[in-house]
């Protein structure tokens, strides 16, 4: 890949537009020398010879780089490219106070379809332990919890633990973002009311068929255990 010359700005104040191409080249530089997590990257002088900036340039971009947590510094090696923590970068701007009205549906909508999709992994990697503690996880909460159509200490708890069993540490940071949007919309007004809510299938219900039923029966009792969150995307 061929890098033309970026003029620094001979100003002690950076233009963010330059530095922005720089940290954007600085990406595609690593990837066109095939660099991988753990592996040193040239340093701050060689960077700013074949980009054609200051260093100074160079370390700004580099700073965004280490901030996004794509690359670290070592003592005796330099800087390295680490595998950035995304959910961590995530957690920042997945306050429902700041984002937009679609944004936080679609957010409802992701949580919905991820837990409804999870069934084949649960079935795969789940023990006789896992279901021994969801019983215990369903027999804390109250006798009425079957008829409420949403409470955050209940879905933390039991949906927490179906992701854990899930066994993929990615979803399971994923859904610690999810949850508290997905009670913020419950609770915000901008989901339409349903007059009454139809009955559903329980905590308790998805453990028996965790412990008897297969994938296809958990899609589909998962499916009806959402179905009131469903009803009020769906509803006109």
């Amino acid at each position: 890949m061929h890098f033309t010359s970026l003029k620094a700005n001979p100003t002690p104040g950076l233009t963010a537009s330059l530095v922005d191409r720089v940290e954007n080249r600085l990406v595609e530089l690593l990837r066109e020398r095939k660099l991988a997590v753990g592996d040193t990257i040239p340093k701050e002088m060689e960077l700013a010879e074949v980009l054609g900036v200051s260093r100074t340039v160079i370390r700004e971009a580099l700073t965004r780089l280490r901030k996004m947590g794509l690359i670290e510094s070592r003592k005796k090696r330099g800087s390295i490219i680490t595998s950035p923590d995304i959910f961590g970068m995530m957690s920042t701007s997945m306050n429902p106070h700041v984002l937009s009205q679609e944004t936080l549906k679609e957010i409802f909508e992701i949580r919905l379809v991820l837990e409804i999709g999870m069934a084949d992994l649960l079935f795969y990697r789940i023990t006789k332990e896992d279901i021994a503690e969801l019983r215990k996880i369903v027999s804390q909460e109250p006798g009425t919890t079957q008829y409420h159509l949403f409470n955050i200490e209940h879905e933390i708890a039991f949906h927490g633990k179906l992701y854990e069993i899930a066994g993929n540490e990615t979803l399971k940071k994923f859904q610690k973002l999810l949850l508290p949007v997905f009670d913020y919309v419950h609770n915000s007004g901008l989901l339409k009311k349903q007059p009454f809510l139809k009955m559903f299938v329980s905590h308790k219900e998805l453990v028996d068929i965790l412990e008897n039923g297969d994938p296809e029966k958990f899609r589909n009792g998962m499916r009806d255990h959402l179905e009131n969150h469903f009803a009020r995307l769906f509803t006109t």
